[in-house]
């Protein structure tokens, strides 16, 4: 077996923390690191203590890019990048010049605040709505990679 590359590592990391997310639509996970240390997690779902939308159902709403693209969002939700991001704050721990690891690539809502709370890198193994944010990434200081997933083991 091989040994997984440390952005295969955090990003299985990202996959498991996706396990914990009470969306009905997607399993979100992030993980933010800073030399080879997690500083904070966060999936996709409700807020502590309010009910998930596993339990009462989606609060769905519809709205529409720039260029007339129909987006469905749930009111109900917070992204796994914001859940890290407030995990972050709330045990004061400083992300400036972290890099962070999702199972998706952002929405143009996430990258706004990844840019502004200065990390450096999002990693991502599944790209979403790519065409959305890739005209933001030519105006930040953050950089997206695509991390492949580690190759499967041949059975023994």
């Amino acid at each position: 077996m091989e040994r997984p590359s440390w952005d295969q590592y955090f990003m299985t990391i990202t996959r498991q923390v996706a396990e914990r997310s009470t969306c009905l639509r997607a399993k979100v996970g992030a993980v933010i690191v800073r030399e080879r240390s997690i500083l904070a997690t966060g999936y996709n779902g409700a807020p502590a203590g309010f009910p998930h939308c596993t339990e009462v159902g989606c609060l769905i709403y519809e709205s529409r890019t720039p260029t007339g693209e129909v987006e469905l969002n749930c009111y109900r939700s917070i992204h796994a990048e914001m859940n890290a991001i407030s995990q972050a704050a709330k045990n004061g721990v400083m992300i400036a010049a972290a890099d962070i690891y999702v199972t998706h690539t952002p929405c143009v809502h996430c990258l706004k605040v990844l840019v502004n709370t200065r990390l450096s890198t999002i990693f991502y193994e599944t790209e979403y709505k790519l065409h959305t944010i890739s005209e933001w990434l030519d105006y930040g200081r953050i950089k997206l990679v695509h991390v492949a997933p580690p190759l499967a083991s041949p059975p023994s």
